[in-house]
């Protein structure tokens, strides 16, 4: 009775190390794959003029203008150079006399050269050009008291 229960015991022991060696039992083996990763994108950041120069008369001195940027983004962007366009003059009616226009007017310092990273938001800065009312041959009464509109573009 004692030898069928070694038997029993013995065979039971081997079925366990049996079930043990294919538990642990793998095979090896190499593979590939591939995989991606993507850059985002921005959108264009808004150039503001801070500055209010006023009191320009022909022939005077010029005004500095300066601003900052409202940058969209979730990320820094870099800005290289703020450059300033004349666009319109409002100025008066008289009929008699010349109109105001761009041309009574000059830009020097023309681009600012920024060279600066804008954080996300409003900030940074930017300054140096300068704005004029030009001193000509013709009347520019209807200059008086004008709104010459500058747009800003930047790179």
């Amino acid at each position: 009775m004692l030898r069928k229960k070694t038997a029993v015991v013995a065979t039971g022991l081997a079925l366990a190390l049996a079930t043990a060696a294919i538990a642990f039992a793998y095979w090896t083996n190499s593979g590939s794959g591939t995989g991606s990763a993507a850059t985002g994108s921005d959108v264009a950041i808004t150039v503001n003029q801070t500055s209010s120069p006023a009191g320009l008369y022909p022939g005077g001195p010029a005004a500095t203008l300066s601003g900052n940027f409202t940058n969209p983004n979730s990320s820094k962007v870099f800005v290289h150079q703020v450059t300033a366009s004349l666009v319109s003059v409002d100025g008066g009616s008289d009929a008699g006399k010349p109109a105001c226009a761009t041309g009574d007017f000059a830009l020097s310092a023309n681009p600012a050269t920024v060279d600066a990273e804008v954080d996300p938001g409003t900030g940074g800065a930017w300054s140096g050009i300068q704005v004029r009312l030009l001193d000509t041959s013709a009347n520019q009464d209807n200059c008086k008291d004008a709104v010459l509109h500058i747009s800003y573009s930047s790179n």
